[in-house]
């Protein structure tokens, strides 16, 4: 597989959050206890080469660099005790580099008021994703160093070692709640550093092994406002 075609195959995006501690701590959130997770729309997903960032009106845009896993075989109701990270790689068809974004007014507000915060992960555009990255590249996903530059400066830049969950407790969480399914995406949660973008800012971001960077994970792209009638406003 390689380009974008494993984007065909792509029934659901699911996203682990909380997955690192520096990140909870920046954000003042609580440690989860076990794995939770939240689902972003396919439609949100951008390619590298057809398009920018786009940024609606009177939102507060993060950015959140992540590993991402491209699923090989459909996995249910996975026993976390026995399920190992050998099982984990057997399970991986690869991997990809995404930016998670967020309107964080958005989901803080939805937060207080107990309502969903589907709309903060869903805007068009809120999922920049890289080209296929074959196992072969990455021997071992928690070495992988997680880079991202607005502007040309460093905002984040940390080892997947750091997760607080590891992948093979991960899918066997999630595949206790809802059957994974070959080509689904996962992200895996993204390290300190999360910070906002506005449109005029270029975004780059892509990991690296031992200091070489896979150039299938490579990505960057403008920042623009986004066009239409959408504005926030307070619900």
């Amino acid at each position: 597989m390689s380009g974008y075609n494993y984007l065909k195959n792509a029934g659901k995006v699911l996203c682990i959050g909380r997955n690192y501690a520096a990140h909870i701590a920046e954000l003042n959130n609580a440690k989860p206890k076990q794995p939770f997770f939240f689902l972003k729309p396919s439609s949100s997903i951008l390619k590298q080469g057809e398009g920018s960032i786009l940024i609606p009106k009177g939102v507060n845009v993060h950015y959140e660099v992540e590993l991402a896993l491209v699923i090989g075989k459909t996995l249910q109701n996975l026993n976390p005790e026995t399920f190992t990270d050998k099982d984990a790689i057997d399970a991986i068809e690869g991997y990809a580099l995404s930016i998670d974004l967020t309107a964080r007014n958005v989901q803080d507000e939805a937060k207080k008021k107990g309502l969903p915060w589907s709309i903060g992960k869903g805007f068009d555009t809120f999922l920049p994703i890289s080209p296929f990255i074959p196992k072969s590249k990455i021997p071992n996903h928690y070495n992988v160093e997680l880079f991202l530059d607005v502007n040309g400066v460093s905002r984040q830049k940390d080892l997947t070692s750091l997760m607080i969950f590891p992948i093979h407790k991960i899918l066997s969480h999630m595949s206790s709640i809802m059957t994974l399914e070959k080509g689904d995406i996962i992200l895996t949660g993204t390290p300190k550093g999360v910070g906002s973008i506005v449109p005029g800012d270029k975004v780059t971001a892509g990991l690296a092994i031992d200091g070489v960077e896979i150039q299938e994970g490579h990505l960057q792209f403008d920042v623009e406002a986004k066009p239409g009638p959408y504005e926030y406003k307070e619900t």
